[in-house]
C-alpha cells in the first residue's frame, strides 16, 4: 500500500496536513518555552521566598506557637486549593504532572540553597506539601493553588483543533481551486487523445493556469489546421489520381481483344488494387464528423453487407445475436465494418465470419477469418494509419489506412478497435461499441 500519494492535490493536501501539525506543534512548544517556563520559574521563586519567609517566622516563634501557625497557614491555602479543585473536577492524582515535576525541581533547586532538604507529598486534595525542618520537628507546609487546574484546558484545545481545521480546510479549498483547472486540461487532453474535438479551455484565472490553457487551446488549433490541411491534400491527391486511373481502365477495356488475357487480367487487378488504394485515401481524409447519428439496426447492416459479398463471389457466415437498435453514423459504420471485412479477404482465408452480440454495456461486432493472424505485438501498430502488418499474413498490400479509418470511427461513436489471434486461429477483429440506445430502439 502507498502511503505518498500519487495524485497532485493529494501530495499537497498531504503537505498541507503535515504544516499545518508541525506548525501546532511549534506553537504549543514556543508556548511552553516563552510562557510556561517563564511563568514557572517566576512562580518557583516566589515560593521559595515564601518558604524562607515561612521558615523564619517558626524560627522566631516559640515552639510551642509553631504547630497553631503552621495550621491558620495551611487552612488559607487549602481553602483556597479546595475552590480550585472543585473548579478542575480533580481527584487524587498519585503521580506528579510534567508541570508539577518542573515546579517540584524548581523549588527544591532554589531552597536547597537555604539549607533545606526538600520532601514533598501529595495531599488528599491533590495538592502538594512541603516539608520544614525546625530545630529538629517536622513541619508540613501546604502549597497554595500556584499551578493552573489543567496543564491543557478544554478552551486551549479547542482552539488549537480549531484553527487547525480552520487552516486545513481553507487551505484544501484553495488547492482543489488551483487543482481544478489542471483537470480541466486533463478532461480535455483525454478527448484530444480520444480523437474528438475538446471544448476550447478558459484563458482566465492566475497567469500560470492561463498560460498552459492557452498553449493547450494553441495546441488545439495547431492540430486541427494540420489535419484540414493533410484531409485537403489527401483528397486533392486522390480525386487527380481518379482520373488517369479511369482512363487506364477504358484503355484496357478498349484494348481486351487486342491482348492477351493474362496481362489484361494482371492490368486491371492492378487498376483495381490502384483504385482500391485511392479510395482509402479518399475515406480517410473525409472524416465522420458530417454525418448525423440515426437509429440504426446492426443486424440488418450485416445482413446487407453479406448479400453484397455474396453478390461479389465472398461468402460471409453470418451469426447474429439480435442486438437492439442504437444511435449511429451509418454510413461511416457500414464502412467501418466493410473495411474489416475487406481486410480478411485480403489477408487472410475462408470462412470469414461476420457476427454481433450483446457484451455488458456494449454491442460488439466481430470478423473472423481463417487466416494465420498477426503477431501480439503487431495490434497497436496495426491500427494506426499507413502502418502494414507482416508480409507473411499474405494478401495484396494496401496503403494502410483501412484498420485505421476503423479505429478512427470507433473512437467517433466512443468505441475501439481490438484485434487478436487465438492459439490457432485467425484474426479476430471486434468493434466494441457503448450502447446508445435509439429511441424507439429495443
Amino acid at each position: 500500500m502507498r502511503l505518498f500519494p500519487r495524485s497532485l492535490f493529494g501530495r499537497n493536501a498531504l503537505l498541507i496536513v503535515v504544516l499545518i501539525v508541525l506548525g501546532q506543534l511549534g506553537g504549543a512548544l514556543l508556548l511552553r518555552e516563552m510562557v510556561l517556563k517563564p511563568r514557572l520559574d517566576q512562580i518557583a521563586e516566589s515560593v521559595a521566598r515564601n518558604v524562607d519567609a515561612i521558615r523564619s517566622g517558626l524560627l522566631a516563634l516559640p515552639p510551642a506557637q509553631r504547630p497553631a501557625f503552621v495550621d491558620g497557614f495551611n487552612r488559607q491555602a487549602l481553602a483556597g486549593r479546595a475552590d480550585r479543585a472543585r473548579r478542575a473536577g480533580e481527584g487524587l492524582r498519585p503521580m506528579l504532572t510534567p508541570l508539577e515535576r518542573s515546579f517540584v525541581r524548581s523549588v527544591s533547586a532554589r531552597i536547597s540553597s537555604l539549607g533545606v532538604d526538600a520532601v514533598w507529598r501529595r495531599e488528599e486534595d491533590g495538592g502538594l506539601a512541603l516539608r520544614l525542618m525546625v530545630d529538629g520537628s517536622e513541619h508540613w507546609i501546604v502549597m497554595p493553588g500556584v499551578l493552573p487546574a489543567r496543564e491543557f484546558t478544554g478552551a486551549l484545545v479547542a482552539v488549537s483543533i480549531g484553527s487547525a481545521l480552520l487552516a486545513l480546510v481553507g487551505a484544501l479549498w484553495f488547492q482543489r481551486r488551483l487543482n481544478r483547472p489542471l483537470v480541466r486540461v486533463v478532461q480535455a487532453a483525454q478527448t484530444l487523445a480520444g480523437g474528438h474535438e475538446p471544448v476550447p479551455l478558459p484563458e482566465d484565472g492566475p497567469t500560470e493556469v492561463a498560460t498552459v490553457s492557452r498553449s493547450f487551446n494553441q495546441l488545439v488549433s495547431s492540430l486541427r489546421q494540420t489535419e484540414r490541411e493533410r484531409a485537403l491534400m489527401l483528397a486533392g491527391i486522390s480525386h487527380d489520381l481518379r482520373t488517369p486511373l479511369t482512363k487506364l481502365r477504358l484503355g484496357v477495356e478498349i484494348l481486351r481483344e487486342r491482348m492477351e488475357p493474362e496481362l489484361v487480367s494482371s492490368m486491371t487487378r492492378s487498376v483495381e488494387e490502384m483504385d482500391a488504394i485511392v479510395g482509402q485515401f479518399l475515406d480517410f481524409a473525409r472524416g465522420e464528423g458530417d454525418e448525423k447519428p440515426a437509429a440504426t439496426s446492426l443486424d440488418d447492416m450485416l445482413c446487407s453487407l453479406a448479400a453484397a459479398g455474396a453478390d461479389h463471389g465472398r461468402p460471409l457466415v453470418l451469426q447474429l445475436g439480435d442486438v437492439p437498435t442504437v444511435a449511429l453514423r451509418p454510413q461511416a459504420m457500414r464502412r467501418a465494418i466493410g473495411n474489416l471485412i475487406e481486410n480478411a479477404w485480403r489477408h487472410g482465408r475462408p470462412p470469414v465470419i461476420l457476427s454481433t452480440r450483446v457484451d455488458g454495456d456494449e454491442i460488439v461486432v466481430e470478423v473472423i477469418d481463417g487466416g494465420d493472424g498477426i503477431e501480439p505485438g503487431e495490434a497497436d501498430a496495426l491500427r494506426q494509419a499507413f502502418r502494414r502488418g507482416r508480409a507473411e499474413r499474405g494478401g495484396v498490400a494496401g496503403a494502410g489506412l483501412g484498420l485505421a479509418i476503423v479505429q478512427r470511427i470507433a473512437q467517433a461513436h466512443g468505441g475501439r478497435l481490438e484485434l487478436e489471434t487465438p492459439p490457432g486461429a485467425g484474426l479476430h477483429a471486434r468493434l466494441r461499441l457503448p450502447m446508445q440506445i435509439a429511441p424507439g430502439g429495443t
